[in-house]
């Protein structure tokens, strides 16, 4: 066995261990109920608890709300923007991981009454509940864009591997051109809160990494604009990421808000503090706006002082449950907290809603709670990344103290976004994470 395969089948069996370790404990107990639990949305959060509380509740209706048949694995598009891998990576069924007894309903929610407990569907279902689960991530609103729509993705120097497998790898075609050609790339990422906030850096490393290895770092010009003053939400990262970025060449544009392309001059139009700044690019990644999807503001559920632009749900930081309707629970991209839009946050998110939740059904109070861990495997170039986790207070919190540094490029943070990552998630979604 290779250096490589011994590693990789090291991380990866270092990983499952901890992994049967969670799960089991979360198993221990089954508890006899009749009670009705509605999960909307089959993404990572709603799946991953679903496969959590058959196991836990024996007589329980559990219904699932999701429009899609399929689902994704989010975190791999970098990876696909980048042509390391197809887009038939992240794509698996919904069938593949939904836990038997649990009743699917494929459509889209409507509306959530909270005073009746009923949850409406755009196909005039109504579905009756004890207890809520909102799961259903975010909305990309491409049409804040002026000049923008995802028929344009892969054309004209155009990228947005947001919105999915498809433009993912319509992303890659247009950035690969790019990345032959030179010119001016602009990498945005939008004022709201988003989902991974490293994917638009990850991005930025990798096309610039990948100009590099054709020979071409002289023709390309690497520009990244955001409308913060800083690279990322945790300083030490931040001043980290500037460092690189200042090795490499590449530029910034702070404090500048995407606002407009024009794809047939190749322009980009910035809000900036004073007024608006036009910016000719070759290539540009759109990354739009972000909230919650609209059924959560007109039902009353978001919250009415903080982010009321974008509508995230109402909730205690650490247990996650409702802070006007105790028997509604928030997960994932939709929960109004200051951290957690990841794949990884959502791995300990799950667990607090799973033991408040069943708490709540036995009449006591929860005890797990949620410090805001997000993590981020922060790609830095093909073979190389930076394993960032930090919680609510921007604490780093490293899960490999003394064998991964977190501010280090390293091969083994790589082959954790590359290979163990997916054996992670895939393990989270059947509830043993």
């Amino acid at each position: 066995m290779d250096r490589r395969s011994f590693l990789t089948a090291a991380l990866a069996g270092g990983v499952a261990a901890g992994l049967v370790t969670r799960g089991e404990q979360a198993s221990a107990q089954t508890i006899q109920t009749s009670a009705k639990i509605v999960i909307i949305g089959a993404g990572a959060a709603g799946m991953a608890l679903a496969n959590r509380l058959v196991r836990r509740l024996d007589g329980a209706q559990i219904t699932m709300i999701d429009p899609r048949p399929n689902h994704l694995y989010q975190p791999g598009l970098t990876l696909v923007a980048a042509g390391l891998k197809p887009a038939s990576y992240v794509v698996s069924e919904n069938s593949d991981w939904l836990p038997g007894g649990v009743s699917f309903v494929a459509d889209k929610v409507s509306a959530v009454d909270a005073i009746s407990k009923t949850v409406s569907t755009e196909g005039g279902q109504t579905v009756d509940y004890d207890w809520l689960v909102v799961a259903p991530g975010l909305v990309l609103d491409h049409d804040a864009i002026d000049g923008f729509s995802l028929d344009m993705v892969g054309e004209n120097g155009i990228g947005a591997l947001y919105a999915g497998p498809e433009y993912a790898a319509k992303t890659w075609t247009a950035a690969s051109r790019f990345t032959e050609e030179g010119g001016t790339g602009l990498f945005t990422r939008p004022a709201t809160e988003m989902k991974c906030a490293g994917a638009p850096l990850k991005h930025t490393f990798l096309i610039d990494d990948i100009a590099r290895r054709a020979g071409n770092s002289g023709r390309v010009n690497m520009v990244y604009a955001a409308p913060q003053g800083s690279l990322f939400g945790v300083p030490i990262v931040a001043e980290k990421v500037r460092m690189l970025f200042e090795d490499r060449g590449v530029d910034t544009m702070m404090n500048r808000t995407l606002t407009a392309i024009d794809s047939g001059t190749k322009r980009a139009t910035f809000a900036t503090e004073t007024g608006t700044e036009e910016v000719d690019y070759d290539y540009i990644h759109v990354i739009p706006p972000q909230r919650a999807p609209e059924f959560v503001v007109q039902s009353g559920l978001a919250w009415a002082d903080r982010w009321t632009d974008q509508g995230w749900v109402e909730c205690d930081m650490q247990t996650l449950q409702h802070l006007r309707f105790p028997e509604i629970f928030a997960l994932g991209d939709v929960a109004g907290v200051p951290k957690g839009k990841t794949a990884a946050s959502v791995k300990w998110q799950v667990p607090v809603v799973e033991d408040h939740l069943i708490a709540a059904i036995e009449g006591r109070e929860g005890t797990e709670t949620y410090n805001g861990y997000t993590s981020c495997p922060l790609i830095t170039r093909i073979g190389s990344a930076m394993l960032v986790e930090f919680d609510y207070n921007n604490n780093l919190t490293p899960s490999f103290p003394g064998m991964i540094a977190p501010l280090e490029e390293l091969w083994i943070s790589w082959l954790m976004k590359e290979v163990a990552l997916k054996a992670t998630y895939n393990a989270m979604l059947r509830g043993r994470a």
